[in-house]
């Protein structure tokens, strides 16, 4: 947590501020799936975990897969930046390079969760995907003029 002068001053109070880009994964992502996976049964996660992101979803679903002892499917477009691919990797997950672009590797991946019976998780329309996303909530604390900034993780 950063101490903001500049936003204390603004409202009277002492302000905290989170810095995501200090996240493991440099961004909120991880939250989302960490959130998604473990709000699912045994079940749902025995034939492992599908993805498809070309950036920080991808990353942070191979980093919540390997903090819960799963396996993660990565489908991603071919023309992802390397550096991505590998962020992604060292995190744990399996890489599928398919299609030009992103749909024909969301396409791919849907396919393959539904085959296998993996718990696919969605980058943005999943409720517990975007629960676990939320970045902030302020809470007033009495008599002492202050708010802090709350995090989701």
């Amino acid at each position: 947590m950063e101490h903001s002068s500049s936003f204390s001053r603004l409202v009277g109070g002492d302000i905290w501020l989170k810095d995501e880009n200090l996240q493991r994964t440099g961004s909120f992502k991880i939250r989302g799936a960490l959130n998604r996976i473990r709000a699912a049964s045994t079940g749902e996660l025995s034939a492992g975990v599908v993805t498809a992101s070309a950036g920080n979803h991808a990353q942070g679903v191979a980093l919540a897969s390997s903090l819960n002892g799963l396996k993660a499917k990565v489908f991603m477009p071919t023309s992802t930046p390397p550096i991505k691919v590998e962020a992604t990797r060292s995190y744990g997950g399996e890489i599928i390079l398919v299609g030009e672009s992103f749909e024909e590797a969301y396409n791919a991946a849907i396919e393959h969760a539904e085959n296998m019976g993996s718990l696919f998780v969605h980058p943005f329309k999943d409720k517990y995907v975007i629960a676990g996303q939320g970045t902030w909530g302020w809470k007033y604390i009495k008599n002492s003029k202050s708010w802090i900034m709350l995090s989701f993780l």
